[in-house]
């Protein structure tokens, strides 16, 4: 056999290949069922000229009706009214916008009532004004004066004199007629306001007013005060183009052409207290989405705000976005400023760490809440913004399930986690020998319950854990209570620590981060110098869920959040020494929001500790140091065990023996305002008049002697019904 010939197209043939690309688009975009079965067997049919075989009449190219047949391609329904959320959203805003306005000119009533009498006094002359012409007889009086006229021109005519008496009294009568029915009128419906109940009185009132009222008004008269206030950013798409080009996003246009601008796909339009729009750059410029964030600063001082005013986002395509489309919020203030939100753990009775922790409020007053299972979390920023408040938020939450089992340290020691003596299965305060040997006991532990709970999960038939994870119904069943590691202060750690000994401490908490999420682990670091020497960048990088208060510059917020972040628009170091308890919460390597998180202040947060010891007792989860705790388990039973004596136990929680002025520093470092001013006499004579009867004033620690207390003298002030109820964990 020979191989056929190829063919070859006739030159003299003209192909139309705009018809031809017209005729593969329409058979590509055809749906399955109007393509003809090709595969048929049958006599073959030449198809008609013009034709595109196997689509259908409507979809031929040379269909006169294709276009007006066509469905269009356009949602039934306002964007508004798309979705249920969208719907209750908008109809809330409605009414939040309606009740504004009736409180806004609901107080200004008596303003409106004088303004409205003014008017009708005024309404009312003009109305007197016009109405005198019919009052006064006018169109009688041009008769007279014409009969006037011409008796005066011809004063024999007896027959003008006597018109002109006729027209003189016709006048008269019209005049005594009209002004007697107004007097009539205007006195009946004074003595009908009179003698009527002061409901029909105000419902007259109002009758004759409002009439008045609007006769009364000029051009620019307005009764109602204007509602919206005035603006304090205007914003419009020229300004928008005219900041992305002063920063070098778009660029200029050359002599006889329009500048490149950026197309608005929504607004600018008012949004809340601000104006939004999401835009796209516009192609051949060569500039990103990223290359906006960078700019932020320089846009707002094109746009006339501060940065902290300019929330900018890139739209990623799952939500209609490309590589250059922004979206930009401009708020009127400082969105962050103001009375801080009460967190409504605070009111709640118990709370499931399974579900997301309300945790703040974005610029816009967006609700912000945070999934936590198989999540590690970091906190950082300078003291005193609000960062241990903020991380207490998610300890607090852990504090109302019951089952969350609290591992807490403070390398601080003073008096912020105090309060979870009461419920922490482990609790090291502060970063003392004693302390940081506790910490590593502690960390020891924790990676044996890890490795045990693996071993447990491991035998697990899939049915009951069907990828190797917790899960509610395995924390109950088999008492695997969630575990949340808490470590506020990990400089202090690290810097007490010699070399060894913080990488055995470093190496630790990489596991218990890495694989712990799996077992139920839930980290929550936070630290005040997040640099490579309190922090390592190792364990730094392996966390999930980053918080940042102010920080001092964009390295150092990058040394928190993540390198880079900055550059994508999640800057810490825009934030100001007023930014109390308001961070940048990054939750992905593309998702970020600076967010003021709720307010939970010191005896809030202690009320819920007291919360989750309860709930702990009552399903058998009070476990470890807090099982022991002597103050809680005297409050239990009604019996007040005095200050003194509960913070020295608390300062001597680690250390059988304590020297007496380490135990003043702890003191101190406890209750600064308290302990001050005590020395070693003034701390004798309290434990004295508590109870406390010392057997001996020297201590022996470490091969030196001096002067101390030892733990169980302070424990025997303690009344012993307590001290039984209180088995070490």
């Amino acid at each position: 056999m020979t191989a056929p010939a190829p063919q070859v197209p006739d030159i003299g043939t003209i192909h139309h290949l705009d018809a031809h690309r017209a005729a593969r688009t329409t058979a590509a975009t055809t749906p399955v069922s109007l393509i003809k079965d090709t595969t048929t067997p049958g006599p073959a049919t030449a198809p008609e000229p013009g034709t595109v075989p196997g689509v259908e009449a409507v979809d031929r190219p040379d269909n006169p009706l294709a276009d007006w047949l066509t469905v269009p391609d356009q949602p039934l329904l306002p964007v508004w009214a798309r979705s249920k959320a969208s719907i209750i959203a908008n109809t809330t805003a409605l009414g939040r916008l309606a009740w504004w306005h009736t409180r806004y000119h609901g107080i200004r009533t008596p303003k409106y009532l004088a303004k409205a009498m003014l008017l009708a006094c005024r309404g009312l002359f003009r109305a007197v004004v016009g109405m005198w012409p019919t009052l006064s007889a006018q169109d009688h009086t041009a008769a007279v004066r014409a009969l006037k006229a011409q008796v005066k021109a011809h004063p024999e005519d007896a027959t003008l004199a006597a018109q002109l008496r006729a027209a003189h009294a016709a006048r008269t009568t019209a005049r005594r007629l009209r002004f007697g029915a107004t007097t009539v009128a205007v006195a009946a419906a004074a003595t009908g306001f009179v003698l009527a109940e002061p409901v029909w009185q105000t419902g007259m009132a109002a009758a004759v007013i409002t009439p008045l009222a609007y006769l009364g008004r000029g051009k620019e008269t307005r009764l109602l005060d204007q509602a919206a206030p005035p603006l304090r950013v205007d914003m419009s798409a020229q300004q928008l183009n005219d900041a992305l080009r002063a920063a070098g996003l778009l660029k200029s246009g050359k002599e006889g052409q329009d500048a490149p601008k950026v197309t608005c796909t929504m607004g600018p339009v008012r949004d809340g207290r601000g104006w939004a729009v999401i835009f796209d750059l516009p192609r051949g410029g060569g500039k990103t989405a990223s290359d906006v964030l960078a700019k932020r600063e320089v846009i707002a001082q094109e746009l006339g705000v501060d940065e902290i005013q300019v929330i900018m986002s890139r739209v990623r395509a799952a939500k209609g976005g490309n590589a250059g489309r922004v979206s930009m919020w401009v708020a009127d203030d400082d969105p962050y400023l103001g009375t801080p939100n009460p967190s409504p753990l605070e009111k709640a009775e118990r709370f499931s760490v399974w579900d997301p922790i309300p945790f703040g409020q974005d610029a816009r007053g967006n609700r912000i809440d945070v999934p936590v299972m198989w999540q590690s979390m970091f906190f950082g920023g300078l003291p005193r913004r609000g960062k241990t408040f903020t991380q207490r938020l998610m300890t607090a939450a852990g504090l109302l399930d019951p089952w969350v089992r609290h591992y807490v340290a403070d390398g601080k020691g003073g008096a912020d986690w105090m309060p979870m003596k009461a419920v922490a299965h482990r609790l090291v305060m502060g970063a003392e020998d004693d302390a940081v040997e506790a910490l590593k006991a502690m960390l020891a532990e924790l990676l044996a319950e890890m490795e045990r709970r693996f071993a447990l999960l491991r035998e697990l038939p899939t049915s009951i854990c069907p990828e190797g994870k917790l899960t509610p119904a395995i924390v109950e069943k088999y008492k695997l209570p969630v575990i949340f590691v808490t470590i506020d202060e990990l400089q202090e750690y690290f810097t007490a620590m010699d070399k060894d000994d913080r990488e055995e401490v470093i190496n630790n908490l990489c596991r218990i981060a890495r694989r712990g999420p799996a077992a139920g682990f839930v980290s929550n670091f936070a630290s005040q110098r997040p640099d490579a020497e309190s922090v390592p960048p190792k364990l730094r990088e392996i966390i999930t869920l980053r918080y940042s208060t102010q920080v001092v510059d964009r390295v150092s917020s990058d040394m928190v959040l993540g390198k880079g972040k900055a550059a994508q628009g999640a800057d810490a170091s825009v934030l100001s020494e007023e930014h109390k308890g308001v961070g940048v919460l990054v939750t992905g390597p593309a998702s970020y929001v600076t967010v003021r998180a709720d307010y939970l202040d010191g005896p809030g947060f202690a009320a819920i500790c007291n919360k989750g010891r309860a709930l702990r007792a009552e399903i058998g989860q009070l476990t470890g140091d807090a099982a022991g705790d002597v103050t809680a388990a005297a409050e239990a039973q009604g019996i007040t065990v005095p200050a003194i004596i509960s913070d020295v136990l608390e300062v001597m929680r680690h250390s059988p023996r304590m020297f007496t002025t380490d135990l003043l520093a702890g003191l101190v470092n406890l209750d600064e305002d308290t302990y001050g001013d005590f020395n070693a006499e003034r701390l004798a004579h309290e434990l004295e008049a508590a109870g406390v009867k010392r057997t001996s004033k020297q201590v022996k620690i470490s091969g030196s002697n001096g002067a101390g207390y030892q733990r169980r003298d302070i424990e025997g002030a303690v009344p012993a019904e307590i001290l039984l109820q209180t088995p070490a964990g």
